[in-house]
């Protein structure tokens, strides 16, 4: 692409948000949440910021949608962490047992909430009480993120 095309876009010639529509929008708000929340290095809340900046009236379902795709991933390493791991002690397996399912809550956090998942898993913690916890910090997060974008 030319520089000609790509100022065009920039000021809006041929662009608009109904190029990408809602539906395409939260699909893609969940692709990237998912698995932003596995050990893939992407921005959710990007993501979610730019869906708001393109469809504000969309902010309830994108918190929603962000909040299920990255819990769902976050269920998926602590799957990995029960099903597939090797039984070698892990750095956050103590404070997990410890402290249980609660801190869960914080596992939203980067690289520190990826190895809380799957020491959750590793401890073999109630799935319920992990996806409780985990939607309940990432869903708090969103919505902040939100806050920011619809600001």
């Amino acid at each position: 692409m030319c520089f000609a095309g790509a100022r065009r876009i920039l000021r809006g010639g041929w662009w608009s948000p109904s190029l990408i529509g809602a539906g395409a929008s939260l699909a893609s708000l969940f692709g990237a949440s998912f698995l932003a929340s596995t050990l893939v290095p992407i921005s959710s809340e990007a993501a979610l910021f730019a869906v708001l900046k393109l469809h504000a009236e969309l902010a309830w379902p994108a918190i929603g949608v962000a909040t299920l795709g990255n819990t769902l991933g976050g269920l998926t390493t602590y799957l990995i962490g029960r099903y597939f791991g090797a039984r070698k002690p892990l750095t956050h397996l103590e404070r997990v047992t410890r402290y249980g399912s609660p801190l869960l809550a914080l596992a939203w956090l980067p690289l520190v909430g990826d190895a809380l998942c799957l020491a959750a898993g590793w401890a073999r913690i109630n799935w319920v009480a992990v996806a409780l916890w985990s939607a309940a910090g990432r869903f708090a997060r969103y919505w902040v993120v939100a806050q920011g974008a619809l600001w």
